[in-house]
Order: structure tokens, then sequence, then C-alpha cells
């Protein structure tokens, strides 16, 4: 039954053989950081949990709720002073309603306390059996479903992320520097502008450089427009389209791991005696197995839609920010203002005027 279920996987599924002998120090910290996202993953109660101890679906330290019996409420006779407590039928009406109001209270907190503890109780045996799948992959005595062409591209993928990183790093890196070197290009103009009014034999040669300086601080201005847009355009690229599309791959990592730690279930039961029990269980496992199934073949679909989409989107953006990169930079060091100038107009950058970033005086009172 077990062979003719899984011939119809979509996916394959390859031992792993390893025995564990090679493990090093990153792969302990690996398995620690997954444990802790599978254990990370339990259910939001907001309240405090009737489940004071047990794991994984046992009861022991739970209170059952058969045993309540009513309000634990102790009657404060301080409280009542000059006051006496009704007799028998005095009050009768009151007494009723207070008591329909008490039942309908205790049923209803009886029916969420046993609602939370399913809750629980599900997401422990969840976390039991994709624990339990985890540590079998990684000591090799399991096996896990690969799709080797699908984990190929997102491994390609995170080593690209890790390269654009790379790039947004020193492009930033590169940006203060430069933004450094224009402030002081700015600075020594105004200095050689100063002293040419004050000196006049050097006049003219303090004239020339302090032109020289406010052109190439203009200049500079507009190359650092052009680079802060290329960083920018990068910054987007790598933290929000590429990041969203890796939450999609974890969810999908995920829930192969939760696919796998059910069918390794099943396949358990499988091979154990035919009774009656058995049968019910098995029936149980097999629908947990294709909800599974379905859920994992479906964030694979997700998956591979949006390697798709980020190939083609990234490919776009880097062709049009390496060409600005190129001939802003190539521009600038040629002394080609009107080049410069050419490419922020074609790439519709707008610089900000000088300024602007500054708060205003009435800001500043």
């Amino acid at each position: 039954m077990a062979e003719s279920m899984m011939s119809k996987a979509a996916t394959m599924e390859i031992p792993i053989n390893s025995n564990g002998d090679s493990r090093n120090l990153a792969e302990d910290d690996s398995l620690e950081q997954d444990l802790q996202q599978v254990m990370v993953s339990g259910p939001n109660l907001n309240e405090t949990s009737i489940v004071s101890g047990g794991y994984g679906g046992t009861t022991e330290g739970i209170i059952p709720t058969s045993s309540i019996k009513g309000p634990a409420i102790c009657l404060n006779t301080d409280f009542l002073g000059n006051r006496r407590i009704p007799n028998e039928g005095q009050g009768s009406s009151m007494h009723h309603t207070s008591s329909n109001s008490n039942m309908t209270a205790e049923e209803a907190t009886r029916g969420v306390a046993v609602e939370k503890f399913d809750i629980v109780k599900k997401w422990g045996l969840n976390t039991y059996k994709c624990t339990k799948q985890m540590i079998s992959e990684r000591f090799g005595r399991g096996s896990r479903t690969v799709d080797l062409e699908l984990e190929a591209q997102i491994e390609v993928l995170r080593e690209t992320k890790r390269k654009y990183e790379s790039v947004l790093h020193l492009a930033r890196a590169l940006t203060n520097h430069f933004y450094s070197m224009v402030q002081t290009q700015h600075a020594l103009g105004d200095t050689f502008a100063d002293l040419s009014q004050k000196s006049p034999e050097l006049r003219d040669e303090f004239g020339y450089n302090a032109e020289t300086q406010k052109l190439l601080c203009k200049n500079g201005e507009t190359l650092l427009g052009a680079i802060n847009f290329f960083v920018s355009s990068i910054n987007t690229l790598v933290n929000k389209t590429m990041e969203d599309t890796l939450m999609t791959i974890k969810m999908y990592e995920n829930a192969r791991l939760e696919f796998d730690a059910y069918r390794a279930d099943l396949e358990e039961l499988n091979l154990g005696p035919r009774d009656a029990v058995t049968l019910a269980r098995i029936e149980a496992a097999q629908q947990q197995y294709q909800i599974h199934k379905d859920k994992y073949e479906r964030l694979r679909n997700d998956v591979t839609i949006k390697l798709k989409f980020l190939e083609e989107n990234k490919v776009k953006v880097m062709h049009k920010q390496l060409l600005l990169f190129h001939n802003a930079i190539s521009a600038y060091f040629a002394g080609n203002q009107q080049q410069l100038e050419q490419t922020l107009k074609q790439f519709n950058i707008k610089l900000k005027p000088p300024g602007a970033d500054k708060p205003s005086w009435l800001e500043e009172q």
C-alpha cells in the first residue's frame, strides 16, 4: 500500500546514509537553530495556559475539565457586615437567575479551556513529529523529499543575495567616502576664494583653484545623486524583493519537513499489524499525509513561480542600474559635465537643491 501511494508522489525521496560522524560545529549550530524555529511556532493563546506539564499530546499535569464542579468562590463574612444572608425561598428568582448566569459562564469557560487544550495538543504533536523527522535526517536514519532542480535554484538565489549584499555594502562605503571628498572640496574652494580677495599678489592663482574646486564640487554632487539612486535600487532588490521570496522558501522548507514527518509516520503504521485500532490510525494518518502533501506541493509551486519572476525582475533592474553607474562614473572622471547631467536626465533622477535636507529657520526655533 505504501509503495503504491508513494509512487504517485511528484517528488522523489533519497535516503541519507551519513552516520553522523562527520558533523562539525556549524552543523550543530544549524540543528539548534532549526529546533528553535520549530519550537517557537506554537499557538498564541493570549491567556494563561491550562497546560502545566506534558509534551506532544500527553495529559500529565493537565486538570481534566470533568473534575470542575463549579466556580471556586469563598464567602467573605466580613464583607456582609450587619447584612444577613436571605433564607431559602427569599429572593428565589434572583437566585435562579444568578445560578443560570453562573452555569452559562462556567460552560463558556469550559469550552474555551477545551478549545485551547486541543490547540496545544495538536501543536505539540506536530512539533514532536517534525523534531523527530529533523533529527532522523541529520543523523542519517531517515529520508527526505528532494526536488533537486528547485533546491539548486534556491541555493543560487541565496548565493546571489550574499554577493549583492556585498555590492550594496561597498556602494554605501563609496557614497560615504565620496560625500566626504565633496564636502572637503567645497570647503577648499571657499578658502581659495577668500585668499584670492586677501592676497592681491596671488589673486589669479587662488581664483583659478577656487573655480576648479567649485566645479568639481558641483559635478560631485551630481554623481552622488546617481550613486544614491543606485544604492536605493539595490537595497530594494536585496532587502525587499529577494527577502520576500526567501520568506516563501522558508515556508516551503517547513512544509517539506512536515510532509516528510507525516509520510514517515504513515509508513511506520503500514509496517505494523492490521487490527481494527491500527486500521483506524492508518486512515487518520493517511488523511494527515494528504493534507500536508497538498500544502507542500502548493508552496513548491509558489516558490517556483516567485523564483521565475524574481530572476526576470533582477535582470531588468540590474541592467538599468549598472548602465547608470557606469555612465555616471565615466562622465565624472572624464570631466564631462554635460554628459553627467544627461545621464541623470536619462534615468529620471532629480537632484535635491542645496540645503534641502536642512531644517528651515522656523523648524529650528
